[in-house]
């Protein structure tokens, strides 16, 4: 069975959710790890379960419902995520960032990008936000690998800035403005799904990473291959340092990133509505 062109995946799911509804989308929003409940604040005139959607992946995480909202957030026009896929499920980097390109093709111009991670940085604390201000590929792969379409993007897209410096600056300032502790930092990925040793955090801290997870970059290169206007911001779950590591507890990362999504959630409504 010959199989379908990148386009024809992104064609054939723009047009299903396009029967759904004709909602044109301003903003994309990714929700991570802990952080799906900003989904509520929607107010949501369609709802789709990903299995609805042809090409879609299924998350298999706990914390990942698995739908694709199209409504109002505080005024803006978006369509999100509730829900990610990652590498270590199985699923290509082209299925992983299809969503991504379906998201362009519905119309959207920004996409923000959440997720949960590791501290490296000692000088941050759990539960602080990090505005991404760059990013290092430790995943041994690139969704861009394969034939390109000149339609969906240039073969060799630039990436000395694919986070937007002037969201950075006002994902900080509003940060700043509502009392939020924040930073910016540099996101390492890797494929996970184990958790990394000591002497993998100490190479991650000399290479110049703030912190570590296992998402987020794909989305990010597909995002700027296809002309998208990016912000990206994580909350910090757990802390990596390697002197004084202690033993991951998966419940305290994802009771962590709830306790953060009301900052998280406070922050994306108050930069939607600078920007629309």
């Amino acid at each position: 069975m010959k199989k379908a062109r990148l386009f024809d995946k992104i064609k054939k799911a723009t047009d299903a959710i396009r029967k759904k509804s004709s909602f044109k989308p301003d903003v994309g929003i990714i929700l991570g790890t802990g952080l799906g409940k900003l989904a509520e604040e929607i107010r949501a005139k369609t709802v789709l379960p990903y299995s609805k959607i042809p090409y879609f992946p299924v998350s298999t995480v706990p914390s990942h419902k698995g739908e694709l909202l199209l409504g109002e957030l505080n005024g803006a026009k978006v369509v999100a995520m509730e829900g990610r896929f990652h590498y270590y499920e199985g699923y290509s980097l082209e299925d992983i960032t299809l969503p991504v390109r379906v998201i362009k093709a519905l119309g959207a111009k920004t996409l923000i990008v959440s997720s949960a991670v590791g501290g490296l940085n000692p000088k941050y604390q759990r539960g602080d936000l990090i505005i991404i201000e760059d990013h290092i590929n430790l995943m041994g792969a690139n969704p861009l690998i394969g034939p390109n379409d000149d339609a969906l993007g240039t073969r060799f897209p630039d990436m000395s800035e694919p986070y937007d410096r002037r969201f950075i600056a006002l994902a900080e300032s509003i940060a700043k403005k509502l009392g939020i502790r924040a930073h910016r930092g540099v996101y390492t990925a890797l494929t996970g799904p184990n958790l990394e040793t000591r002497a993998e955090y100490r190479f991650l801290r000399i290479i110049g990473a703030d912190v570590v997870g296992m998402s987020t970059v794909p989305e990010v290169i597909v995002g700027v291959h296809a002309g998208l206007r990016i912000l990206g911001i994580s909350a910090v779950t757990d802390m990596c340092i390697p002197e004084v590591l202690q033993p991951a507890n998966i419940k305290e990362i994802i009771k962590i990133a709830n306790k953060a999504e009301p900052k998280m959630a406070a922050l994306v409504k108050e930069f939607i509505k600078r920007i629309k």
